[in-house]
């Protein structure tokens, strides 16, 4: 199993790269953690300009998608730049109003598509918090087979990471849909949330990776780099190996949802088709597959089992690489005027928001 990118997926994550790069995120993660919004919901709208969240909306209301090879390519970028907010659960709820249809979807959809509105979601399964609820426009909760929106942001509670903030939001809100069509449509957006969650953990890790070999680089013990001891060499080689496992798994789980989309198997040429294993930031392409299956996606797992196989992998090599970076950086890594700190704090959340590992093994084994 290969996958390549296209050229314009390739050329989709160069553009978000450069708008990131000049973006600052350092800063509007420290304005984000501190209350002040206002940097954060300005970058969400250059990203939604850029197209970004138009990804998981549907044509008919204002979106390009559903686009999930083009979703992971987009999340892998802002999981590298620590975009703060709910990006995961906007993407998931755009899913999610699309199944649902209605009032809602055409009253928000065109807006979450366009990077105007910012959207926090509950979903059952996935506890009892909505992420970003005080900054979010719409605070959506599902219970069983009823869609409600929250009439506020509800109770906040302690993160590891000061820039994820977490609510409990009521869930006696305004009905806004119920019905069969909404369980449908909240496994797919709970899907959806946990494949965006995967792709940012990735992200996450290949920065601290990045970060922490230009670290050992210029650090110098004995009068030599510290990159050049052995040990170090090591721990790099077994934390790049993480995330390259990863990665395959991620793009997999693209095209099963892909498929799933179409209603049957991606062939050549089709959007899954282009997957790739690379965001134009990685590896050279044609790296091979995971070995899950066999043919194109994920073989015989389906689009569930593999999203689920993909945030097990890229939340637990995420996990590692700031484990690494940690490791490696000693003391200074706990401080927070190293900007480093901001991904090292948010690794661990990534992997366990939306799935846990242990949950993700779980729903793998179970098929």
């Amino acid at each position: 199993m290969r996958f390549v990118l296209t050229g314009e997926q390739r050329e989709f994550a160069r553009s978000l790269d450069a708008l990131l790069r000049a973006a600052d995120t350092p800063g509007v993660l420290r304005a984000w953690a501190a209350g002040d919004h206002g940097p954060g919901r300005a970058l969400w709208r250059r990203l939604g300009d850029a197209g970004v969240f138009a990804l998981a909306v549907p044509e008919a209301y204002g979106g390009v998608g559903p686009l999930p090879v083009e979703a992971a390519v987009a999340c892998v970028e802002l999981g590298r730049y620590a975009v703060p907010g709910p990006v995961a659960e906007t993407l998931a709820a755009g899913v999610l109003l699309a199944g649902v249809g209605g009032p809602a979807a055409k009253e928000w959809l065109p807006g979450i598509a366009s990077g105007a509105a910012m959207v926090s979601l509950r979903l059952p399964g996935h506890g009892p918090y909505a992420l970003d609820a005080d900054a979010a426009d719409a605070v959506f909760t599902v219970d069983g087979d009823g869609l409600r929106r929250a009439p506020g942001p509800g109770e906040l509670s302690v993160s590891a990471d000061p820039a994820r903030r977490l609510f409990r939001p009521d869930p006696c809100g305004e009905p806004v849909a119920g019905g069969r069509a909404v369980e449908a449509a909240s496994r797919a957006a709970g899907d959806w949330a946990s494949f965006a969650t995967a792709a940012l953990a990735l992200g996450c890790g290949e920065e601290l990776l990045r970060a922490t070999v230009a670290y050992v680089r210029q650090r110098r013990q004995f009068g030599v780099p510290v990159g050049s001891f052995q040990a170090v060499k090591h721990r790099l080689a077994d934390t790049l190996l993480g995330l390259e496992f990863a990665r395959p798994l991620l793009y997999g789980a693209a095209v099963e949802l892909t498929e799933e989309l179409s209603g049957g198997r991606a062939g050549a040429g089709s959007p899954g088709a282009g997957a790739g294993i690379g965001s134009g930031t990685g590896p050279a392409e044609g790296t091979p597959g995971s070995g899950l299956g066999t043919g194109p996606g994920m073989g015989s797992l389906g689009a569930g089992a593999a999203v689920a196989a993909a945030k097990a992998a890229a939340g637990e090599a995420g996990y590692a690489a700031a484990r690494t970076a940690l490791q490696l950086h000693g003391a200074i890594g706990y401080t927070e005027e190293l900007d480093l700190a901001w991904w090292l704090r948010r690794a661990r959340p990534l992997r366990d928001a939306w799935g846990t590992p242990s949950a993700c093994r779980a729903r793998v084994l179970a098929g």
